[in-house]
């Protein structure tokens, strides 16, 4: 794999069960360029593992006035030059490739896995987390990924100069190949300390990124109710712990460098000091003495790749565990009908006008009517809505939800989601053009302009046509800002209630769709949206009699079961929870209503 073939066509299906799994997962799926990488790594450290050797013979041919043995080792000190230069060089292109597609493979890896899930992902997964992980998470792992052939091959020469030193200066080898493994070795019991440390530095910037990215989002209300001097104080101090973790990360990291320079050097002592005593014994020549200390010099440079497979692998472990929790997460609970990636699925979908069935509430939305759902609980009517869609939130299991007799969680994924579209009580809105904002796979059945009368967008049209540079005269021309900042909430609402009525997906699912428009214009696009999607499908969450006055049936979910269903009208009258829910009345105000109405039955029959 180059460079210039990313990105993948099919970047797998990851082992997610862990984080080191995870990592191995991705070493195996670049072995071609892993051993490319090892092939030039050894040809490079080969090189410089006989640099010692070939030095020892040209002191020992300038010792014995021999010639010809000096030419030949000048021309093997020149083959062992252009060794190092080739294999460095190719090296550092092969490592740097195997990085880039490591973290290339995750980023895809978690946009495949954004895209399955939507909105329900950062419902299962903090947001913050998630921009951890395709940022810098990416980086560290395929660090790693990219290190262990350069560790391979490093651990290869220091092997090869440790077995060489023994059989060509047997007396001094014995001493260097127990003092370079010992070297190599000496930092692992601080490993852990060191791993536990930087696992606390991360933890705490995920959490100074979460804070920043919810600080970012609420910017605007942030500062209408003046509170962006509280949030920055908070960003401070998350930042300081931040510091000081990264401190105290780094002087662990910086004493495992202090003994990586320390202990060769006081092994580089030895082999000068015990190898003097043994040429002045004459059990040593000097060309060996030489050779032997020109070894334990030259091992200082890859005995530092012992190091970095140690730093690569303690910043990557925690970063593979979490981009593997967020790859773990799956639409649904049990998935034994899908094939292995989560892609597709082997049930056939459902025939056209089934009715839509929640089983763990006892929801039943008839096919071809407006139903609307009154919960006391945004957040169950937000799980609702995601299982209604074929995102069930509870990892543990559940029933799915069903259409037509069939589970969608157990449907494929483009399947699934062209039968039920599900907009969520806060949408988002891509940059780009109207005219971009609602070209989205359809049915063809609605034209835009239907779909932008039924949401009510006429003064969001006039909008966005003022603020359009001059020469833009048709307002599906007109540009969105980013997330659609530069219109209000309510604007943003009924663009993104236009966008969805645009797919004229068979069930569609509003959740809280009028939530930030004043009553006029929610009356008018309460009968926009029946009139539009009139024999289709419709489940509305919300609260809003003006709403729930326009559906044909209406459906209380009280502490997770339907408790009632009927028109708006006959539950106002006959359901106290109902009219708690809709009224906002409290206990005291029900208490008091119902006293009312007792007294005046009283006085009419007196």
């Amino acid at each position: 794999m180059q460079i210039s073939d990313l990105p993948y066509p099919d970047p797998g299906v990851p082992d997610a069960r862990s984080g080191p799994r995870f990592l191995v997962w991705l070493g195996r799926g670049q072995l071609g360029g892993q051993l490319k990488s090892l092939c030039w790594g050894l040809l490079h450290f080969g090189g410089i593992a006989g640099l010692p050797y070939a030095l020892g013979l040209g002191i020992e041919a300038v010792v014995e006035h021999d010639g010809t043995r000096l030419l030949l080792v000048g021309a093997l000190l020149l083959l062992l030059g252009v060794a190092i230069s080739l294999g460095d060089t190719m090296l550092h292109r092969t490592a740097v490739t195997n990085w880039i597609t490591a973290a290339a493979r995750v980023q895809q890896l978690l946009a495949r896995k954004t895209a399955e899930l939507g909105s329900a992902l950062t419902r299962r997964v903090a947001a913050g987390e998630v921009v951890a992980v395709s940022t810098g998470d990416v980086e560290k792992i395929g660090w790693f990924v990219e290190a262990v052939s350069r560790f391979l091959a490093a651990a290869f020469s220091v092997v090869l100069v440790c077995v060489g030193l023994l059989f060509y200066a047997p007396a001094i080898g014995v001493v260097v190949a127990i003092g370079i493994p010992v070297v190599a070795l000496a930092v692992l019991p601080l490993l852990p300390r060191a791993t536990q440390r930087a696992d606390v530095q991360r933890e705490k910037a995920g959490r100074a990124t979460e804070l920043a990215s919810d600080t970012v989002a609420g910017l605007r209300v942030l500062r209408g109710i003046g509170g962006e001097e509280l949030f920055l104080g908070r960003y401070r101090e998350a930042s300081q712990e931040v510091r000081t973790a990264a401190v105290r990360s780094a002087r662990m990291w910086a004493l495992i460098s202090a003994i990586q320079v320390v202990l060769p050097g006081v092994l580089l002592i030895t082999v000068v000091w015990y190898g003097s005593a043994l040429v002045l014994d004459g059990r040593l020549a000097v060309g060996q003495l030489v050779a032997a200390f020109s070894a334990v010099a030259t091992m200082l440079y890859p005995l530092r790749h012992f190091e970095e497979i140690a730093m690569a692998y303690s910043f990557s472990r925690p970063s593979a565990k979490r981009a593997a929790r967020v790859l773990s997460l799956t639409r649904g609970a049990a998935k034994a009908a899908e094939p292995e990636g989560g892609r597709g699925a082997a049930v056939a979908a459902p025939a056209p006008g089934g009715d839509l069935c929640d089983p763990r509430t006892g929801l039943l939305a008839p096919a071809g009517r407006f139903t609307a759902v009154v919960c006391g609980d945004p957040d169950l009517a937000g799980r609702l809505a995601d299982r209604l869609g074929g995102h069930p939130m509870d990892p543990d299991g559940g029933a799915s939800a069903l259409l037509g007799g069939v589970e969608l969680d157990a449907l494929a994924l483009d399947t699934a989601r062209g039968l039920v579209l599900v907009q969520d009580k806060d949408p988002v809105l891509l940059s780009g053009t109207l005219r971009e904002l609602l070209g989205v796979p359809a049915s063809g059945a609605v034209e835009a302009g239907s779909a932008l009368a039924a949401a009510q967008c006429a003064d969001v049209l006039d909008a966005l046509l003022q603020a359009a540079p001059d020469g833009v005269g048709d307002p599906m021309d007109a540009r969105i800002t980013e997330r659609g900042r530069s219109l209000s909430g309510g604007q943003r609402q009924r663009l993104a209630l236009a966008r969805s009525l645009v797919t004229d997906p068979e069930v569609l699912v509003l959740d809280e769709p009028t939530s930030a428009v004043d009553s006029h214009t929610e009356a008018r696009i309460a009968d926009g949206l029946a009139a539009l999607r009139a024999g289709r499908t419709t489940v509305v969450l919300a609260s809003s009699p003006l709403l729930l006055d326009r559906a044909d049936q209406v459906v209380l979910i009280h502490e997770g079961t339907v408790a009632a269903v009927g028109t708006h009208r006959e539950l106002l009258r006959g359901d106290r929870r109902y009219r708690a829910v809709v009224t906002r009345e409290t206990e005291e105000e029900q208490r008091l209503s119902r006293l009312g109405h007792v007294l005046t039955e009283i006085e009419e029959s007196a």
